[in-house]
């Protein structure tokens, strides 16, 4: 700029342009795409409900909703690293930590543990006692049995992975912490390899004998590459390293409509896919990257209709709705009848009544977990989890070190240390 001429009085400077506000660290989308990923989760377990009399339809239906469970699944793996990662601040001790966790997912779990246990009482059915335990206490993802995926409130398995990914996250932040900006896409790509990886192991070290009615594949191998914990560690992991390449400002121009259609091709890819290569496989990187675009479009408060006042409420509902949706199908229909086959839960109805069954079990299960939400998950938060830190958070991608894409040595030290 050119110098005042000192003849001339000097003008008054031009006001500064305001600062854009810095990028906001709610991710309210993400919340909203939280209720999809357990809808989806909702719409596989209806489609092996058996509720169709019309075979073809049913036969259809099962094949098109295949991979919706496997997908939602892994949709909450990896959003988990991914908001765990986001919202970590400098300050947080690891028994916090461990505590919240505990008390976000342990009352819930309590609660719809002892309501299928009366459910099943009700059915005049048992569970194991070692079944039963493992289940209460989250273990019976680490067993290679059927009999212990299954028992209980059988979707409580998720949970037990889980539980490995709350215990594992303070030394796995301070790992990815570590790691320089410039490789994390590296990082990530590594993370997002291991994933087939694992099913390559199945496949060479596991037997695949007897075959599972599932498909053409052991159970040993089915729980390996889709309930062992640690099988499911690198999803969690992609999703911490995808967090970290948002936060400091190195996602690429890669909006949520075309991840959308990313997770959509790899959806009718999985549905053709080698069967072990169908439940996470496919659709992890399409997964991971709709995750991270629509946390960058968050980031810039631009969260659109994902980000909705009527989404956000339901996918703040999302995790009551996983632990009783089963629950509801499968005792709804048992409720009218016995089984007529072990591929059902129970009588099969013209397609009308059967849509209508389902839809029914839909809306009570949001209400019930809308119940479940308020009665328990809320107060149990505000009344046993105790204070966070007020420090801001340290990977808001609005501080110096993010936008100038640096490190800063001490951030895995700080927190939660």
């Amino acid at each position: 700029m050119a110098p005042v001429p000192t003849h001339q009085p000097a003008s008054p400077p031009a006001a500064s342009p305001p600062a854009p506000p810095p990028p906001s660290s709610r991710l309210p989308s993400l919340t909203g795409l939280r209720f999809l990923a357990a809808a989806l989760v909702f719409v596989y377990h209806s489609s092996v409900s058996g509720a169709f009399t019309d075979v073809g339809l049913q036969q259809d239906f099962a094949t098109a909703a295949g991979s919706a469970g496997f997908v939602g699944v892994s949709f909450f793996f990896v959003l988990s690293g991914f908001v765990l990662t986001w919202s970590a601040r400098p300050g947080d001790g690891v028994r916090g930590f461990w505590r919240r966790r505990l008390v976000k997912v342990y009352p819930n779990h309590l609660v719809t543990f002892l309501a299928a246990l009366a459910l099943l009482a009700w059915n005049g059915g048992s569970t194991g006692l070692r079944e039963g335990a493992a289940n209460l206490l989250l273990l019976h993802a680490w067993v290679p049995r059927y009999s212990y995926m299954s028992s209980v409130n059988a979707v409580s398995w998720s949970l037990s992975v889980e539980a490995l990914f709350y215990l594992g996250f303070p030394l796995l932040y301070r790992a990815v912490a570590a790691i320089r900006p410039r490789l994390l896409w590296w990082a990530a790509g590594a993370a997002a390899l291991a994933v087939p990886l694992v099913v390559l192991l199945a496949q060479g070290l596991l037997a695949d004998q007897p075959r599972w009615p599932w498909g053409p594949a052991s159970f040993t191998q089915i729980w390996f590459v889709y309930l062992f914990p640690l099988a499911r560690l690198p999803e969690f992991v992609l999703g911490m390293l995808l967090a970290r390449i948002v936060a400091t400002g190195r996602w690429i121009p890669l909006g949520r409509w075309p991840a959308a259609l990313l997770v959509a091709g790899g959806y009718l890819l999985s549905l053709h896919a080698p069967f072990l290569y169908r439940f996470e496989a496919c659709t992890v990187v399409p997964l991971g990257l709709l995750i991270a675009a629509a946390a960058h479009a968050d980031a810039q408060r631009r969260p659109g209709v994902l980000g909705g006042r009527v989404m956000v409420r339901l996918g703040e509902l999302s995790f009551a709705f996983y632990l009783v949706h089963g629950l509801v199908l499968e005792y709804g229909h048992r409720a009218f009848g016995r089984p007529a086959s072990p591929f059902g839960y129970g009588p099969a109805w013209r397609t009308p009544v059967a849509v209508a069954f389902l839809a029914g079990a839909l809306g009570v299960a949001v209400l019930l977990a809308w119940v479940l939400h308020t009665v328990v998950e809320r107060p149990a938060m505000r009344h046993l989890a105790g204070p966070r830190p007020p420090a801001a958070r340290s990977t808001v991608p609005s501080t110096p070190v993010d936008r100038a894409g640096g490190e800063a040595p001490e951030e895995g030290q700080r927190l939660l240390g």
